[in-house]
């Protein structure tokens, strides 16, 4: 039981590790910092942040010969970088995105970045090492999150929306207090999704409701009044601008009446005058 608890929790924190939008820096061959690089690793990485990608730790007995670095993307040609260790040259490359180069010069270096990240870097990277007493390899899948944009508005009749605006991957919403809900998905063509989530509060008693969103980038929240009066055109009128708006009119209504009879009370003077 013990060593299954142990188990359990070194594989909780592998994936808080992986999941840290970021902070992906593994130190490669050449490093003198360790280099965990379990088989075939799930990695997440931030929309405009720098991820850095290693090779697997060898023997430095082993003979490396020959590193290549070969990139399979979702939606674009796959390519390959390499390095000959025996003479220090850089091989065939056939990337053409910029963003992805070595870290730094690969002779010192077998490390690959990219910076910035952008979603059509979505894909699998396999570092391959030759050497005189066989061959290694690693390979990352890498997944582009995208922070959502969260708003959240009131409409009429006590209802509340809350959109989470092309978050990757989908967002989830929830509501505190919950209302009566009605959640839905928009997929949109850059693999983006927004999720819309509208709520209804027929309850007077409920004042102030808060929409949570749930992403990998990180937790967001919003709050919202539930102020009783009345919702046109977006513009809410709470009772006591309703009760000046009508003594306001009750004065012009007043004024024009005077006007009226003033008007009228002239124009009996001078009939009566014969003016």
């Amino acid at each position: 039981m013990h060593t299954l608890k142990s188990t359990l929790a070194l594989r909780l924190l592998t994936s808080i590790i992986i999941m840290v939008p970021g902070k992906f820096l593994y130190h490669g061959f050449f490093s003198h910092s360790p280099c965990v690089c379990p088989d075939n690793t799930w990695l997440s990485v931030q929309m405009g942040t720098k991820a850095v990608l290693c090779c697997p730790r060898i023997p430095p007995t082993s003979g490396l010969i020959l590193t290549t670095w070969k990139i399979h993307l979702r939606d674009k040609p796959s390519c390959s970088m390499s390095l000959n260790r025996e003479t220090n040259q850089s091989g065939k490359n056939n990337c053409t995105d910029g963003r992805i180069s070595w870290a730094s010069r690969p002779d010192q270096n077998l490390e690959l970045q990219i910076h910035p990240v952008s979603i059509s870097h979505e894909g699998d990277y396999r570092c391959e090492m030759g050497a005189t007493d066989g061959n290694f390899e690693h390979t990352y899948h890498l997944q582009v999150l995208v922070s959502p944009e969260v708003t959240l508005s009131l409409e009429k009749n006590r209802t509340v929306e809350c959109k989470a605006i092309a978050g990757r991957p989908a967002a989830q919403i929830f509501w505190a207090p919950e209302g009566d809900c009605v959640t839905g998905k928009e997929y949109q063509d850059n693999g983006t999704v927004t999720t819309r989530s509208r709520c209804h509060y027929p309850d007077c008693n409920v004042s102030t409701v808060t929409c949570l969103v749930s992403h990998p980038t990180g937790n967001r929240s919003q709050s919202i009044d539930l102020l009783p009066g009345y919702l046109r055109s977006g513009i809410v009128m709470p009772p006591a601008s309703l009760f000046l708006l009508r003594i306001s009119l009750a004065i012009l209504g007043l004024l024009f009446f005077q006007m009226n009879f003033v008007i009228a009370f002239s124009s009996s003077m001078k009939n009566v005058m014969g003016i």
